[in-house]
């Protein structure tokens, strides 16, 4: 039986706008930016071909995703420098890295609600994946990056801090990296370093994401991100936090 196609009402969208600040003249970059891949085959909607190769993901968010991810991260490291005039580049590393992670995105969608607004396929709604911190934290940076298309650096900027200055205000001292703070802890009770392995990955060759499992003291963590950095860190805060809980 094939699945009735589904798609969300206008008027999500639209809320949306109205949360973030922002009106796009495109109302295509808006659309794209709120469809996740799964919801392309729930609609029917028919894939670009590149020779006589079909284009994976064509009309979906991750090409936004994309440029969102740059775009956000040109805007965070300009604020970083100009709030935290005599820091280092490690200490600005940490910064940057806690307030672009997904967690951090997760919270930003959760706070403007995106995941009303999210198109993703019938039975991936049943289920929740709207909802989940990924697809959510995908969902804002191909905002973001879209917003920039449409309306150049400055409404995104304008977005950025009026969003995140709750977070990096509560970011009172540079975050430890995870990994190092990991390394930290197995070190000081006389343990081996922990061992880090990439579990999967899928994802086109613009956007990848990388699941990572790390390993110590007959645990383990996992984490995933857009590189193997991001995920090596997200897999050893979670493998620190349950190390931390036991101890």
């Amino acid at each position: 039986m094939i699945e009735a196609i589904h798609t969300k009402a206008p008027r999500n969208a639209q809320a949306l706008e109205k949360r973030i600040g922002y009106h796009f003249k495109d109302r295509t970059l808006l659309q794209k930016a709120l469809t996740h891949r799964s919801a392309l085959y729930d609609r029917r909607l028919p894939r670009k071909k590149k020779g006589n190769q079909k284009v994976k993901g064509a009309g979906s968010n991750e090409r936004l995703e994309f440029i969102g991810d740059r775009v956000l991260g040109l805007i965070m490291a300009e604020w970083l420098l100009e709030r935290y005039p005599h820091e280092q580049e490690g200490d600005l590393g940490s910064r940057h890295a806690h307030l672009v992670s997904r967690t951090t995105l997760g919270k930003v969608a959760q706070k403007l609600e995106f995941s009303d607004a999210i198109h993703v396929a019938y039975h991936e709604e049943r289920i929740g994946v709207n909802q989940t911190e990924s697809v959510m934290a995908d969902a804002v940076e191909a905002i973001l990056g879209a917003m920039y298309l449409d309306g150049g650096l400055e409404p995104v900027r304008q977005l950025v801090r009026k969003v995140w200055a709750d977070i990096i205000t509560l970011q009172a001292s540079p975050p430890k990296d995870s990994k190092t703070a990991l390394q930290e802890w197995v070190l000081a009770r006389g343990l081996p370093l922990p061992v880090y392995e990439v579990i999967q990955q899928e994802g086109p060759s613009h956007a990848p994401n990388f699941l990572i499992q790390v390993k110590a003291k007959d645990k383990e963590g996992r984490g995933e991100g857009r590189s193997k950095r991001i995920a090596e860190s997200a897999a050893a805060a979670d493998l620190l936090h349950q190390l931390k809980n036991i101890s």
